[in-house]
C-alpha cells in the first residue's frame, strides 16, 4: 500500500480501493493505521468542493517514505561525505554525473522506440522508471491553446531521496539526463529530497495551432 500511494498520491480511498482490490472497510483500517503510525497523511482533495467532511487523499509522510528506503542509504551518505571530504566537492558531482549516464545509457534504447514525440517518449520513460521501482507516472497537463502545454512526469519514489537532500547534484544529472532522453528542455518543480511527497517533473510538449487566417477563412 506505502508504495501504491508513493506512485499515485495524492490519492483517495475510493482510488486505493480500486487499485488494490480490497473492501472500502478493509483498506480504511489498512490506512488508519499507516496513519497511526506516521507513515500516511491526509490532505484536503482537490477538485470541486462538496456538502459534508471535507473529501481526504492520502500522501507518505517523511517516515513513510523511509520506510521504503533501505539502510544502504546512509551507508551511501557516509561514503559521499567522505568522497566530498577527501576529493573534493567535484568528485561527488562526476559520482552523479556518473550515475545519470548510466541510467540514461540503460533507457536510450527503450525510448528510441517512442519515436520523437516527448509525451510518447515520456511514457516510455516512465515504464523504465517503474521498471526500476521509481513509482513513476505521467499525465498531461494545459491545454493546446495555453502557455504551459505538456507531460507532468511524477516519481512517488526515489532510492536516493536522502543523500540527495544533502547532495544536490544526485537531482540536477537526472534531470540533465531526462532532457537528453526525451530531446526537450525539461524543468523539475519539485523533489522528494526538498520535501515534497513527489518528484515533479515538467516536460513540454510541441502544439499544432492553426495559422489565424486559416481560422478566419474556415
Amino acid at each position: 500500500m506505502l508504495r501504491v500511494v508513493s506512485q499515485e498520491g495524492p490519492v483517495s480511498i475510493a482510488a486505493l480501493v480500486a487499485r488494490l482490490g480490497l473492501t472500502e472497510t478493509a483498506l480504511r483500517r489498512h490506512v488508519d493505521a499507516l496513519h497511526g503510525e506516521g507513515l500516511l497523511e491526509a490532505r484536503e482533495a482537490s477538485g470541486p468542493k462538496r456538502r459534508g467532511r471535507p473529501a481526504k487523499e492520502w500522501v507518505l509522510t517523511e517516515q513513510g517514505h523511509r520506510a521504503l528506503v533501505s539502510d544502504y542509504d546512509h551507508l551511501a551518505g557516509e561514503a559521499l561525505r567522505f568522497l566530498g571530504a577527501t576529493a573534493g566537492p567535484d568528485a561527488v558531482t562526476a559520482f552523479a554525473e556518473h550515475r545519470a549516464a548510466d541510467l540514461e545509457s540503460r533507457y536510450a534504447e527503450r525510448i528510441a522506440t517512442a519515436g520523437k514525440d516527448p509525451a510518447s517518449r515520456a511514457t516510455a520513460l516512465v515504464e523504465a522508471l517503474n521498471a526500476d521501482g521509481f513509482a513513476a507516472s505521467a499525465r498531461p497537463v494545459g491545454g493546446a491553446d495555453g502557455p504551459l502545454t505538456g507531460v507532468q512526469l511524477c516519481q512517488g519514489h526515489c532510492p536516493v531521496q536522502h543523500v540527495a537532500a544533502e547532495f544536490p547534484q544526485f537531482c540536477e544529472a537526472e534531470t540533465e539526463a531526462f532532457s537528453r532522453l526525451l530531446g526537450v528542455h525539461v524543468q523539475r518543480l519539485a523533489t522528494l529530497a526538498h520535501g515534497d511527497h513527489v518528484c515533479t517533473t515538467f516536460v513540454p510538449t510541441p502544439t499544432t495551432s492553426t495559422p489565424t487566417s486559416e481560422r478566419a477563412s474556415s
